[in-house]
């Protein structure tokens, strides 16, 4: 028996169904169907009765278009023409990292200093280019979704590629920066006046971030001492929020999906982001694989069959079409053979990884209609 037949399945309609499951997290390389894996997702929940929010951190309007929303952004809003079951829901929106990093400050400071924050240039640019911020902000946001205790089930599509799992990195990454040396350095010109100013951007303030150059002119020195002042009243709420998300990741209410297409590169990511939710003690759920080629047997024509039913047709006249589709029969035989192989190689490396294969589509999805498809895909009971 094959690898392909061993592999254990993802019971996609339990986990949306489970009513200690709160948050899914779907991550995964880029363009391997993230989005509409958790707008489907979100959709099917919503539709079997749970009150379900979608937030994607991905700029594309995919997700508006697909749910017939003209837009989306940092505000939850209702998806219409969704057949609810009894107590369901869906809400959908877009993470807008500037608006989420402003919503922090107002948090935390007071409405003065906030004002003062919020019209600081520094901050500006901080809040809009710095490495990590956006990660650190989709952890901000997910943590006030779930702490409105509004919606039974929180559904998250992440970046492209790596830096989807750099948000478990993120509250790190920005406190260390926000508390350690380089702050204080930042701090210390405008404490100390022009030659310190003029010594320390020498000494090659432009590794902050490129973006940071913008606002580099006469009243830095005001700008960065504002900020850092204003900061030293508010830093404890970030660190304190970003923590208190990370352990609600850690929770058993958390699933991870890892979502992948059969090609060697995105299922060599997808065991990164196993791996490493391993290492980090995140529960993983299992593996989406999506676009897959399903072998039809039906017909009992084999791939080499067909090839050499087409070349025979192919040197008569007037079989042009029989051998036409023969040989589409055979490629798509292929297909399916390369398929299952690659995705073996995922399952020899990560034998007890669920999976939900998803088979490929003629068509994009681009409506509710196709959205609900791929859910009966996802929940599909027997494999291929």
């Amino acid at each position: 028996m094959s690898a392909s037949r061993r592999r254990p399945h993802l019971d996609v309609d339990h986990l949306i169904d489970d009513p200690l499951t709160h948050v899914i997290v779907c991550c995964g390389s880029g363009g391997v169907g993230k989005t509409t894996t958790a707008a489907a997702l979100a959709l099917r929940a919503a539709e079997r009765g749970r009150k379900v929010v979608v937030l994607t951190i991905d700029p594309a309007r995919r997700l508006a278009q697909s749910m017939g929303l003209a837009e989306l952004d940092n505000v939850p809003r209702a998806v219409s023409g969704v057949g609810l079951a009894a107590g369901g829901g869906l809400d959908a929106m877009m993470l807008d990292m500037k608006r989420t990093f402003d919503e922090v400050v107002e948090a935390h400071a007071t409405p003065e200093r906030a004002r003062q924050i919020l019209a600081n240039p520094f901050y500006q640019a901080l809040s809009s280019s710095f490495a990590g911020t956006q990660e650190y902000m989709a952890m901000e946001k997910l943590g006030q979704l779930r702490r409105r205790d509004q919606w039974d089930l929180i559904v998250v599509d992440t970046p492209p590629s790596r830096s989807a799992l750099d948000f478990l990195d993120a509250p790190e990454r920005l406190g260390s920066f926000l508390d350690g040396r380089l702050i204080r350095l930042l701090g210390g010109p405008a404490r100390t006046g022009g030659k310190a100013y003029r010594k320390f951007f020498q000494a090659g303030f432009n590794v902050v971030t490129g973006a940071l150059t913008k606002v580099l002119g006469g009243d830095l020195l005001r700008d960065v001492q504002t900020f850092v002042n204003a900061l030293d009243t508010m830093f404890g709420g970030f660190r304190e929020r970003a923590e208190q998300t990370y352990a609600l990741l850690q929770r058993p209410e958390t699933s991870f999906l890892v979502v992948a297409v059969p090609e060697q590169d995105a299922l060599r990511e997808a065991s990164y982001f196993v791996d490493r939710l391993s290492e980090e003690g995140m529960p993983l759920a299992g593996l989406v694989l999506n676009r897959l080629h399903v072998e039809d047997t039906t017909d009992g024509i084999s791939e080499g069959q067909a090839i050499a039913g087409a070349e025979r047709l192919e040197a008569l006249e007037g079989h042009e079409l029989a051998a036409s589709l023969l040989r589409l029969h055979a490629e798509r035989l292929a297909a399916a053979a390369h398929d299952l192989r690659t995705a073996d190689r995922f399952t020899v490396a990560h034998p007890d990884v669920p999976v939900a294969p998803v088979q490929a589509l003629p068509t994009d999805v681009h409506d509710l209609d196709g959205l609900r498809e791929i859910g009966r895909l996802l929940a599909k009971r027997h494999g291929v």
